[in-house]
């Protein structure tokens, strides 16, 4: 079973403490690390691999419900540039992943701190320091949900 699945799997058996919101075609949840403050993630319910795997309703629905993510993500978090990418090269099950941008938030790394946040180094990404306390994901939690 596929990462993503299993995070499904803790969704529906109320395990998942980073869950947010059910939506038609997919889970909102909190990101782990939160270098970008308010990284969200939005989980395709199917297990496919890619957007054109979906029926036509169904993709459309999941775009427009990726949107309405994507603004909540903005308006929660202050966001001055919203990143939506649709990767799947490390599991391999349709998810976005949402990222608030703010000015500064690569420090001094890509071009003048500005450029995706893949060039931002993954071991400081990925730092503990970057994952929110319980406090503070229920916070991020809260103002999300109040957008959704």
């Amino acid at each position: 079973m596929c990462m993503i699945c299993e995070r499904i799997n803790m969704i529906k058996a109320d395990e998942n403490p980073w869950f947010v919101k059910e939506l038609e075609t997919g889970y909102v949840v909190i990101g782990d690390n939160q270098h970008f403050k308010g990284y969200t993630l939005f989980l395709c319910k199917k297990h496919v691999t890619e957007l054109f795997h979906l029926e036509h309703c169904e993709k459309m629905k999941f775009l427009e419900e990726m949107s309405i993510v994507t603004h909540a993500v903005a308006n929660a978090f202050g966001a001055e540039k919203m990143n939506c990418e649709l990767l799947g090269n490390g599991e391999s099950h349709l998810h976005w992943h949402l990222f608030p941008r703010v000015k500064g938030d690569l420090e001094n790394y890509g071009n003048n701190g500005k450029g995706p946040v893949w060039w931002y180094p993954m071991e400081k990404m990925y730092a503990p320091e970057n994952r929110p306390s319980p406090l503070e994901l229920e916070k991020m939690k809260s103002s999300l949900l109040k957008e959704l």
